[in-house]
């Protein structure tokens, strides 16, 4: 096993391996110290397949390797591999488990200390997206926000925070490419008028909706679909302007794309869907009743609805950045290789861990997305107003 420098984290091709965070030798195994905290935003590779994001309220563990076995020794989740145990880490610095591959066998006893913790355990597939998730029933006991989540779909409620999801999302976009087009201003400014072209076009429809009126959103879901179109078309021309010149790039698709970019956001937006996801149950929502998107079996439609205030800011900032900074990245029978997607896994989740201004304060974006989701079951239940998540630029 290659071995880490704790402070440079360059690897040393010597026999022994280095405790990650003491730079020490160690023999036998990796222990996470009860006591040890990191730099908040640190992320390591501890081995392949096995990789730490720390935060200020804890770490996600990231794991791909095949052949691991997760277990319960105490008060500490073990990984095995090959019988032996590898790595330890204290429950109480664990905030999520993210799997990301097949292979990876885990315990029952380790699920059920995981869900009476609170800590979510995902599951993602080759293309990034949740194919599910472990978390405890009691985490949403309430059923106040339910029971009003279903009435407010034929109710004004239901129009209203769907105009705020497309409002939220149209802004995010424009302020997205405002974000990139100022390097682009001075290094071709060809390209920048054209970018204020489609930036303008996007803020134009986003005071377009403010005069949708109905009383449910039935009535209101083509016409505010139909302006998010318009600017999402916009939008993909303006992210072109941005990555053209590095990459090919010929518009947004979605299941089976065989482009880079378009693998890249997929993947990208699979692990925002898992984090939503969890804040959404954690706030007492029932997940598979949206209001924008429509209803169909097996579709998460409020996970979906809240997704779309977080793409710009957590998914497209990071592939559009990743693209022009020219990193590399290996396509294998039109996806993404394996080594590829833990890397962006890695850019994604440290995304989720940086802080961004909200409510006055700076919170981690993925608390950011807890706090959203629970706003959203104190708009259903009466108790204030839902403003979308706005992002700095």
């Amino acid at each position: 096993m290659d071995c880490i420098d704790a402070k440079t984290g360059s690897r040393d091709d010597v026999p022994v391996q280095l405790d990650l965070f003491t730079g020490k030798p160690e023999a036998a195994k990796f222990r996470m110290e009860d006591d040890l905290f990191l730099e908040e935003g640190a992320s390591w590779e501890l081995a392949d397949g096995l990789s730490l994001v720390q935060s200020k309220d804890g770490a996600q563990l990231i794991l791909s390797g095949y052949g691991l076995f997760l277990a319960k020794k105490s008060e500490r989740l073990v990984v095995k591999e090959g019988g032996k145990a590898v790595y330890e880490f204290p429950f109480f610095r664990l905030t999520d488990v993210i799997i990301q591959s097949r292979g990876i066998s885990i315990s029952a006893d380790l699920i059920e200390e995981l869900c009476k913790r609170g800590v979510r355990v995902s599951f993602l597939g080759f293309g990034g997206r949740p194919y599910a998730m472990l978390t405890s029933p009691m985490l949403s006991a309430t059923v106040h926000a339910r029971r009003e989540q279903i009435i407010a779909f034929n109710d004004q409620r239901s129009v209203e925070f769907s105009k705020k999801v497309i409002a939220g999302k149209i802004s995010n976009q424009a302020k997205l490419l405002k974000y990139f087009g100022k390097y682009v201003k001075q290094a071709d400014p060809e390209r920048f008028s054209r970018m204020e072209a489609v930036i303008a076009a996007i803020e134009e429809t986003v005071g377009k909706i403010g005069a949708v009126n109905a009383s449910k959103i039935d009535e209101a879901r083509q016409t505010l679909m139909g302006l998010e179109g318009s600017s999402a078309k916009r939008y993909w021309e303006g992210v072109q302007e941005l990555i053209g010149h590095k990459t090919q790039f010929f518009g947004r698709e979605h299941r089976g794309a065989g482009d880079l970019v378009n693998a890249l956001l997929n993947y990208g937006y699979g692990i925002l869907y898992s984090c939503v996801w969890g804040a959404v149950l954690n706030a007492g929502l029932e997940p598979f009743a949206g209001f924008l998107h429509v209803d169909r079996p097996g579709k998460p439609s409020l996970v979906l609805d809240l997704v779309e205030e977080f793409r710009q800011p957590v998914v497209d900032k990071v592939v559009i950045a990743h693209v022009n900074l020219g990193e590399a990245s290996e396509m294998k029978d039109g996806m993404l290789g394996e080594q590829e997607r833990k890397a962006f896994a890695r850019k994604i989740v440290e995304r989720l861990e940086t802080p961004e201004p909200f409510q006055g304060k700076k919170y981690q974006i993925k608390s950011i997305i807890q706090m959203q989701a629970r706003n959203v079951a104190s708009f259903l239940r009466g108790q204030g107003d839902y403003r979308p998540f706005s992002f700095k630029w």
